[in-house]
């Protein structure tokens, strides 16, 4: 007998679709009977990934700071599939540097992607979804949206407005069946982390010290954001879901292990 997964007959859009993360949605979400869109600017591993997932997946071009490759994309789900219920605000980079070294342009840049892609993203698929009779929509924050991080302030800010832009889209589309909730991860074992903190203490060092003493892993982040997209988090919106090792706990002391 076959069992259907928690999303089966669900459609989803995923924006960053096409690796890290995003890939790992992807895969989860088909995994558990959803047909998906695969948005990014990465044409050729979204492709890629779009024909290995097969007839359960498509592939769009999506540069989430322009207004029209969402509405491109929302149509072209609805095309595809028929209708959207599911979408995940995944795309995202990161820049470090100390916060007078910053550049306005990758200051901007940051925000324009981390923020403004979110915003456009609910403001396009909120219809759609509307017309489905519900959804959910999940944003993709960060630790960086619970906390201060040092030498991060473009990311931190536009995290930090993900966190409150998904309350507030929650308050205004509850009624309509539609709930939107925010992810926080900490580190991640990705390819936007290795390019941006590819030192030893960031890499490994760092995470020694969080209550699970490693980096997190892709697919751990799908199984939250599935659960979330599912009917089995019926009940929940407006929320912030952390999956960090622990690390936004508070302080780990080098406490001597009893004998």
């Amino acid at each position: 007998m076959t069992v259907a997964g928690r999303l089966a007959g669900k459609v989803a859009l995923i924006s960053g679709g096409a690796r890290g993360m995003g890939e790992a949605h992807a895969r989860r979400f088909v995994a558990e009977g959803a047909r998906v869109v695969l948005g990014d600017v990465l044409t050729e591993p979204g492709r890629a990934l779009a024909d290995e997932l097969a007839a359960a997946a498509r592939f769009v071009e999506l540069d989430v700071t322009n207004e029209s490759d969402w509405e491109a994309a929302v149509d072209a789900t609805a095309a595809a599939y028929g209708k959207l219920d599911i979408l995940v605000n995944n795309a995202g980079v990161l820049h470090f540097d100390a916060l007078e070294r910053t550049a306005l342009a990758d200051y901007e840049r940051v925000v324009r992607i981390n923020q403004t892609g979110v915003f456009l993203g609910m403001k396009h698929a909120i219809p759609a979804m509307r017309s489905a009779g519900g959804g959910s929509i999940v944003n993709i924050s960060s630790m960086a949206g619970l906390q201060g991080v040092a030498g991060a302030i473009a990311y931190s800010a536009s995290k930090w407005a993900v966190r409150g832009m998904t309350k507030t889209a929650a308050l205004e589309v509850g009624p309509d069946g539609i709930r939107v909730n925010s992810v926080h991860p900490g580190g991640i074992d990705t390819p936007m982390v290795a390019g941006a903190a590819a030192t030893d203490e960031t890499r490994g060092g760092a995470y020694a010290r969080y209550p699970i003493p490693r980096i997190g892993r892709p697919e751990e982040v799908a199984e939250l954001v599935c659960w979330l997209a599912s009917d089995a988090s019926s009940y929940s919106t407006g929320a912030e879901f952390v999956i960090d090792g622990g690390a936004s706990a508070g302080s780990v002391p080098r406490l001597k292990k009893p004998d």
